[in-house]
């Protein structure tokens, strides 16, 4: 454990010292809502919390909240880090790092997405199986904390096959649509043209944003599973829409895509509960 992450983890306990958490919530543009369902929620926000950044971003409340979701302790991170702020890599890699620090084996993660798919639309959702990383680094360059994660580790099932069926099961049950799909991480903050979008879609991608990937790896490097729902806001560059991309837009759709995940991942949550009780 790096100083920093013990000296967040210490400013954590003196709101909470003893509050585990088994699920660890990163919630996107316009996806607040979920964190309203919390009850007996303990708020902190990040710039109480030594190594982390207040983003600009709105939409972006960043605050990390503590409390039960369907009676199930979580970590809610309402308002995620970017690193097209100029946000140094650190305060992503604690960010990601103190929810496993606290106790939590899961991180369940949701961001605004373009699709790159015409079937899948503004308001739907989307379950991220696989990504592309297009960001200009990676949050593991630099020296390495082995009590933390190796040096070199595998992605090849950064996104844990067994939670996202059980995701894709209990949409199923709540009569929700689900698409899945493989996510391309860009740094932005311009939204893509309409000729990275073609090229994007040559190389496999189903949508587009600017953040989870960065979180994914900082996840799977220190041994959280992941599980990861976008939602989609808006067709992508060049789709046939003659709609302007906008962040206004983004947290429009983000609302109504919201209204599906504050059903879907309570529910996702009690449902593991009960399969890792029996």
């Amino acid at each position: 454990m790096t100083a920093s992450l013990a000296d967040a983890l210490s400013a954590i306990r003196k709101h909470a010292p003893d509050f585990v958490p088994k699920y660890g919530i990163i919630l996107g543009s316009g996806l607040s809502s979920i964190a309203e369902q919390l009850t007996n929620p303990i708020t902190i926000p990040y710039q109480a919390i030594p190594g982390l950044t207040t983003g600009g971003v709105a939409g972006h409340a960043s605050l990390l909240m503590l409390g039960h979701l369907n009676g199930i302790p979580v970590v809610c991170l309402k308002g995620r880090v970017h690193l097209y702020e100029g946000t140094p890599y650190e305060s992503l890699r604690i960010l990601v790092r103190i929810v496993k620090a606290l106790g939590a084996h899961t991180v369940i993660i949701t961001c605004a997405a373009g699709s790159l798919r015409e079937e899948v639309g503004p308001g739907e959702l989307m379950l991220i199986n696989d990504h592309i990383n297009f960001h200009p680094g990676n949050p593991l360059v630099g020296p390495n904390d082995e009590s933390i994660g190796p040096r070199f580790m595998s992605l090849e099932e950064a996104y844990d096959p067994a939670l996202s069926q059980t995701m894709l099961d209990v949409a199923d049950e709540l009569k929700i649509p689900l698409a899945e799909g493989v996510y391309i991480s860009t740094l932005g903050p311009s939204f893509e043209t309409p000729a990275e979008i073609r090229a994007y879609r040559i190389w496999g991608a189903d949508a587009v944003g600017m953040s989870v990937v960065p979180e994914v790896i900082v996840a799977r490097h220190c041994g959280l599973h992941v599980v990861c729902v976008a939602a989609i806001t808006n067709l992508a560059a060049g789709m046939g829409s003659h709609e302007q991309i906008t962040h206004a837009g983004t947290l429009h759709h983000g609302e109504i895509a919201a209204r599906k995940l504050v059903k879907l991942i309570p529910a996702f949550i009690k449902t593991v509960g009960v399969e890792l009780a029996t």
